[in-house]
């Protein structure tokens, strides 16, 4: 019974034999004759060998040495520099036993050496053995280049849905209320998002969350999100006030709806005539106020409420609280893809000391400044997560 090898119609053993005689040709013609699996041709002329290679697509070539239109150690040779040819499986026959022969032909790239004529069942079965290794080499890099178009095709609908996210984002503000903001999607493209605006002509909201996980799914959620906030579509929902819209948000969007995914979230809404600013967050860090008469005598508040995150638990209610904004106030909304970089000596920057770093900057330049010390801080301008920081200048009126 004879073993056969499970290959696509695409890689079907193919022997190449190329050598001058062609008694030698019919010879293994009838040894392969029986073998179903295997394709059989010929090539009397090593002049056409390559030609016939690339029109054949064997699996394996047997080759003999000693042929009058061309020297078989050359062939070797030029089967080896041949792009299509030179990982192609390579059987060399000769009439002699030759040590030096054999150790030329190995050293430009045969993969064999069988003495002409061989016997039928070695012949077969080496046939075999260096097909199998080479079919698999084609399925491997047929399954590699697959991947690759496929981690492209991924890589592009990531980038359609990075800038579909993007264009979301309310462009910056100035005057009595000014913004400025960074985002740039990971590769992987994060869950974050953000935005502000006008609820009336005397309060304002400010918002950023930050979905669990990667991918177009957690960039659709964080889309439905901020999509619901702008157009104030939860149902009997203040948005004046942030704890009752996390707690509208933790109805609206159960993860057991939103394929397990929760998100953290951080709400204020700033009165404008009061200058008091209501927020909640919902396991999000905390938002960073600078406030006081003047930037170098304000004081550094961190804004957070003691609430789980946004969709793990229905049934819950929010808690939110209420901050006094001085004559200066500069607040920074970030997610947590900002400052945990790794830093040179492998451990993860802390959130104090990049609140530290927070405070270091000028506020006209402390978007793009931080940014730029976080790239260097971890060595590349690529993140692990989505870069996403904002920053809301309430100027007094």
């Amino acid at each position: 019974m004879n073993t056969m090898i499970e290959s696509s119609p695409e890689h079907q053993i193919t022997v190449l034999l190329v050598d001058d005689q062609a008694i030698i040709g019919e010879a293994v013609r009838r040894m392969l004759a029986g073998e179903k699996d295997i394709r059989f041709h010929y090539c009397n002329d090593p002049l056409n060998a390559i030609q016939t290679a690339s029109e054949v697509l064997p699996t394996v070539i047997l080759q003999d040495l000693v042929m009058p239109q061309m020297d078989g150690l050359t062939l070797v040779r030029l089967l080896r520099e041949n792009q299509s040819t030179r990982n192609i499986p390579l059987i060399v026959l000769s009439t002699k036993e030759e040590p030096l022969t054999k150790a030329e032909a190995f050293g430009l790239g045969a993969n064999d050496y069988l003495v002409k004529l061989p016997d039928k069942i070695e012949l077969i079965a080496r046939i075999r053995y260096h097909s199998r290794a080479y079919i698999n080499l084609l399925e491997r890099n047929e399954a590699y280049d697959a991947l690759l178009k496929s981690q492209q095709q991924l890589a592009r609908e990531l980038a359609e849905a990075a800038e579909y996210v993007r264009s979301l984002i309310p462009s910056p503000l100035k005057g009595a209320i000014q913004t400025n903001w960074k985002f740039i999607p990971s590769t992987q493209l994060g869950g974050d998002t953000f935005g502000y605006h006008w609820l009336d002509q005397d309060h304002f909201a400010i918002y950023l969350l930050d979905v669990c996980g990667h991918g177009v799914g957690a960039a659709l959620l964080s889309v439905s999100v901020i999509n619901v906030l702008r157009s104030q579509s939860l149902p009997a929902t203040d948005f004046h006030d942030p704890a009752r819209v996390l707690t509208a948000l933790n109805e609206a969007f159960p993860m057991a709806n939103n394929n397990r995914m929760y998100f953290t979230m951080w709400y204020g809404v700033f009165n404008k005539n009061t200058r008091k600013l209501a927020y909640a967050s919902g396991g999000h860090p905390p938002s960073v106020l600078i406030t006081g008469n003047e930037r170098e005598k304000a004081q550094v508040v961190q804004l957070m409420t003691p609430n789980l995150v946004v969709g793990a638990l229905p049934g819950i209610s929010f808690k939110g609280a209420v901050a006094d904004l001085g004559t200066y106030a500069e607040m920074y909304v970030y997610s947590d893809g900002v400052y945990e970089v790794n830093q040179p000596d492998g451990t993860m920057l802390e959130r104090e000391a990049f609140i530290q770093m927070l405070l270091e900057q000028n506020p006209d330049e402390a978007i793009d400044s931080i940014h730029r010390k976080m790239c260097a801080l971890q060595g590349s301008d690529a993140f692990e997560d989505d870069f996403s920081i904002l920053q809301t200048i309430f100027h007094q009126a």
